[in-house]
């Protein structure tokens, strides 16, 4: 079965955000290039805008919760389980790479989670930037380690935890 897939444009601060959905639900944000393979569309749907409006206040600080519908189209069992367990992570803190995987119900699978973190195909509304190094290492982040530190900084993470990295 084909889904009808369509992708926005959203500027941010920390680089273009390409959205793509599904009907009503968000199946991918690309940051920095479209990763979609689809052609931008120019009118974001009510859909998207909705969804941009919960962008805006994120970038603001005012949302700590995205409230958008998602689907996963890609991803094997364990991989969804690592992506949604990233919803339980609070705003302005963060968590490790062995959190995750124990949350996935594989505290072994540490590296296992860490792969199933560069393929979330939602980054920020699923938080994987959350995620550090047990060390305090800050650990890398599919869009860019200097995004991730922004984002960490942005939502106030790093004013309360201490994490090393460079």
């Amino acid at each position: 079965m084909e889904q009808n897939l369509t992708t926005f444009f959203y500027p941010s601060p920390i680089g273009d955000i390409y959205c793509t959905f599904a009907g009503d639900f968000i199946v991918d944000v690309s940051i920095g290039k479209n990763e979609s393979g689809n052609s931008v569309s120019e009118k974001p749907s009510k859909t998207a805008t909705l969804f941009f409006k919960e962008l805006d206040a994120y970038f603001n600080g005012d949302l700590h919760n995205f409230k958008q519908r998602l689907k996963f189209l890609i991803g094997t069992p364990f991989e969804q389980k690592i992506w949604l367990a990233l919803k339980t992570i609070p705003y302005g803190e963060f968590r490790t790479y062995k959190w995750i995987a124990e949350q996935a119900g594989s505290p072994y699978a540490v590296r296992a989670a860490g792969q199933a973190l560069k393929k979330n195909p939602l980054p920020i509304v699923l938080p994987c930037h959350r995620i550090v190094a047990s060390g305090g290492g800050l650990g890398g982040f599919s869009c860019g380690v200097e995004k991730k530190i922004w984002l960490l900084r942005h939502e106030g993470a790093l004013g309360r935890q201490s994490l090393r990295w460079g």
